[in-house]
């Protein structure tokens, strides 16, 4: 089964596709510079503070998941309620409440070691 398919690129000359190869080499340089050269601060001599920050970003994540997971269980619970499911309607209360223990997970956590 040998088709002759035929090739429909549009001819290009010598200096157009050396300008095309320098334009994108030169973006993709810039974009791995750009990229990669992130200025670190250092936080000091407190390896405490280095601790508190990292927990802090990483609830900052978890909240960022209960705050999708609870806007997610308030949609499925109004389309529950709009086509009368009793399942989803369960399904939607409990991904709302577990997007709101997820939200407030860190609180959650206080509270209970003190």
């Amino acid at each position: 089964m040998s088709e002759n398919k035929k090739n429909n690129k549009l001819p290009m000359p010598g200096k157009v596709k050396k300008g095309f190869r320098f334009y994108v080499v030169t973006i993709l340089a810039l974009t791995l510079v750009m990229g990669m050269s992130m200025t670190a601060f250092a936080a000091g001599d407190d390896p405490l503070t280095v601790v508190n920050n990292l927990s802090d970003f990483i609830f900052g994540l978890i909240r960022a998941v209960g705050l999708i997971l609870l806007g997610w269980g308030i949609v499925q619970v109004g389309l529950s309620l709009q086509s009368h499911d009793p399942s989803q309607r369960s399904n939607g209360f409990l991904t709302l409440a577990g997007g709101i223990v997820i939200t407030f997970a860190k609180e959650i956590l206080t509270l209970i070691t003190g």
